[in-house]
């Protein structure tokens, strides 16, 4: 039996539970560029790849125990469903009838309360005052299909609110992910005074810092792990932020930028269920970009997609007619059917 045979048959006798304790290390017997599974103990398992015969640990996988069959029973009986979906569903936490309602059954009242999220409402002054003095603004976003469906969403609501505001996606190849200073000197020339990064910028340090001393504030609302330092802008959104104590940590780029414009509505004493117009775009940024679909985005995807089924946007009709999809659309054909046609739009025009 070859090396990757063998290890592939152990492991899945580990993965049973056939195998109490086994450690397994083919130091220099697996060929090269083959994964090595080395097992340490029943639910530990740690994977070396080996490149040029040098290991480099990858990740550590830690099976979960069987769920305790007495939960099993009782979330059975008051869920009334089969003994293998309470055990999918306690492997996952949710092991009370509560928390299945809540999982199966979102509601928009769930959404937290956006001014939880640190400068939040730096960020909410900042664009208020822009908006009575009738501020140049420019929504610039990242290329991909979170950052352009940001642009969309945050674009559609300024216009909505009689903004003077213009947007901006950067060219991938000659100025590269997030924030360029092509883009920054962009906007200062056209009388620009406040940019609203959607989806990039939160380790654009020096960029952030050019745009500051040109006299062009920024609102950064990102989603990504920052760096040492923060930008030094008007506002950096960001659940990921040490100090951010924002309950839940997985938004999009797009998630942050419908944060921004809850608390705005809400500020203002407009009607938030306005923002929820939004929610199909933010359904596709969640989609696209792979965020769990869990909490907070769980619920923002749900009425989303109800959204992209209900009232679609012209350009969602047109996506979905190309595709010849004529049913209703789930998250699986958002993330292969709708994602890859818009991420198509731009590495097209990138290539003509």
């Amino acid at each position: 039996m070859s090396v990757s045979r063998e290890l592939s048959k152990k492991f899945e006798e580990t993965i049973r539970g056939t195998v109490n304790e086994l450690i397994l290390h083919f130091t220099n017997k697996a060929p090269k560029g083959e994964f090595v599974i080395v097992l340490e103990g029943k639910n530990k398992s740690t994977l070396y790849f080996y490149n040029n015969e040098k290991p480099m640990k990858q990740k550590i996988w830690k099976l979960k125990p069987s769920p305790d069959t007495q939960k099993i029973f009782e979330l059975k009986k008051s869920l009334d469903v089969s003994k293998k979906i309470c055990a999918l569903l306690i492997d996952r936490g949710i092991d009370t009838f509560e928390k299945a309602k809540t999982f199966f059954r979102p509601q928009l009242s769930m959404l937290h309360d956006p001014f939880l999220m640190k400068d939040m409402n730096k960020a909410v002054s900042r664009l208020l005052k822009a908006m009575t003095s009738k501020e140049q603004i420019r929504v610039y976003g990242d290329y991909d299909v979170d950052g352009t469906t940001s642009v969309s969403m945050m674009y559609l609501f300024l216009k909505s609110q009689n903004a003077n505001c213009d947007y901006y996606i950067p060219d991938r190849d000659s100025e590269g992910y997030g924030i360029s200073y092509k883009g920054i000197d962009d906007a200062i020339d056209k009388g620009i005074t406040l940019m609203i990064s959607l989806d990039c910028g939160i380790k654009a340090v020096e960029k952030v810092a050019y745009a500051k001393s040109k006299g062009l504030d920024l609102i950064i609302c990102d989603h990504h792990r920052p760096g040492e330092h923060l930008p030094d802008a008007i506002a950096v959104l960001d659940p990921k932020r040490v100090d951010c104590t924002y309950p839940f940590k997985e938004l999009c780029g797009c998630g942050v930028g419908f944060k921004l414009i809850q608390a705005y509505l809400k500020h203002q004493g407009l009607d938030e269920s306005m923002a929820f117009q939004y929610l199909d775009l933010v359904a596709v940024a969640i989609g696209a970009d792979i965020v769990p679909i869990v909490e907070e985005n769980r619920v923002l995807a749900f009425y989303g997609l109800k959204n992209l089924n209900e009232n679609p946007r012209i350009g969602m009709k047109a996506l979905m007619r190309e595709h010849k999809h004529f049913g209703a659309m789930n998250i699986t054909d958002v993330v292969f059917t709708i994602a890859p046609r818009i991420k198509r739009s731009w590495t097209h025009e990138a290539c003509t």
